[in-house]
């Protein structure tokens, strides 16, 4: 759940973000594989999905800011934002939501998750997933917006002990936390009111989407309708650097499959932690139906074609059927102004048919 306006703090055991990056640097220090970029070749084509290379911000000029906002940073920090001129968003998430409420053109600066076409010509200020403090620090931005799970926490207190206010929010994991974090930053740049209609406007788009869901989206599920629903195993591949992981519970994929009218293979079979390393014992258990994956993972291993010679993924029913749903990295995971064309996209590739 995202920080809120006032709300109380409280530190999440399960953050999906933080987890898969400490996973992931963990197999890259055990395969020796640092850095680099994924190089494969191109993935077979799976169904449509949404284009997530621009954001749509809110209609008509760009919203006055009412400042000074005083507000709770999850970290724990009262928060008082007096100018926004300057906004520095170290997440992708945030930086889509930022642009949306029609501030695009105060932002300054972007991490390498901001992958979205408004955002490309801004200057990186991470390295790697790391943030550098000195390069956010050389722009003079007025407030910097945060994750929980952005760091090192060393960057952080560097930015705020120069005197500039950083606001952190809690990563959103599922749907209903989409109007939450939306409201969190709008209070933040002091923009409440386009923040209320971003947040109708995307509400009334997951919901005609939900109207097309086949049984019944997030409806529970149970008896002859859940025989239904496709499982749907959510696996985190980056071939080049061989990791291969399947989400479980914490994942934060899970809400969007069973929105979806999906289960959530790796939830249902009861992987507890956010992300396992893939085993073809793992893969057996979960039988899934369709895979999900992102669109870069998937080239990273060479398309389908790559990705059924993961060990057990070509023996499930996905696997065999090479049914496979792909959605941008950029907004997969992002639950925020674009998770209606995200929700869109999941629903025709897992209700769609083998080939």
């Amino acid at each position: 759940m995202t920080a809120t306006f006032r709300e109380p703090v409280r530190r999440r055991l399960s953050r999906p973000a933080a987890a898969l990056a400490a996973t992931l640097a963990l197999a890259l220090a055990l395969t020796g594989c640092g850095g680099g970029t994924d190089a494969a070749a191109p993935p077979a084509k799976p169904a449509a999905r949404p284009a997530a290379d621009r954001v749509e911000p809110l209609p008509g000029p760009a919203p006055g800011t009412e400042l000074p906002a005083t507000v709770r940073s999850a970290d724990g920090h009262d928060v008082t934002v007096r100018k926004a001129d300057r906004i520095v968003p170290l997440t992708g998430s945030l930086s889509e939501i930022v642009f949306t409420l029609g501030l695009g053109g105060r932002v300054v600066a972007r991490d390498i998750t901001a992958t979205f076409e408004q955002a490309a010509k801004l200057p990186v200020v991470t390295r790697a997933h790391d943030v550098s403090a000195e390069s956010v620090l050389s722009l003079k931005p007025d407030v910097v917006l945060a994750d929980t799970t952005t760091g090192p926490a060393e960057a952080i207190g560097q930015i705020r002990d120069a005197g500039v206010p950083v606001v952190t929010f809690r990563p959103a994991t599922r749907l209903a936390d989409v109007g939450t974090r939306i409201d969190a930053v709008a209070a933040t740049l002091g923009v409440r009111t386009a923040g209320d209609a971003l947040k109708a406007r995307t509400g009334q788009r997951i919901k005609a989407v939900e109207k097309d869901i086949p049984h019944g989206g997030t409806e529970p599920h149970g008896g002859t309708e859940a025989a239904d629903r496709p499982r749907v195993a959510f696996l985190y591949l980056r071939g080049s650097a061989s990791v291969y992981l399947i989400g479980g519970a914490g994942s934060g994929a899970a809400s969007l499959i069973e929105a979806a009218g999906g289960i959530d293979a790796g939830k249902e079979s009861g992987l507890t932690k956010d992300f396992t390393p893939i085993t073809s014992e793992a893969l057996a258990k979960a039988a899934p139906d369709v895979i999900l994956v992102m669109t870069k993972g998937l080239e990273s291993v060479g398309g389908i074609d790559g990705m059924v010679k993961i060990p057990g993924v070509a023996q499930t029913p996905a696997g065999m059927d090479r049914r496979v749903a792909a959605v941008d990295d950029g907004v997969l995971l992002n639950y925020g102004p674009r998770t209606d064309a995200v929700l869109r996209s999941l629903v025709q590739q897992i209700h769609a048919k083998g080939k």
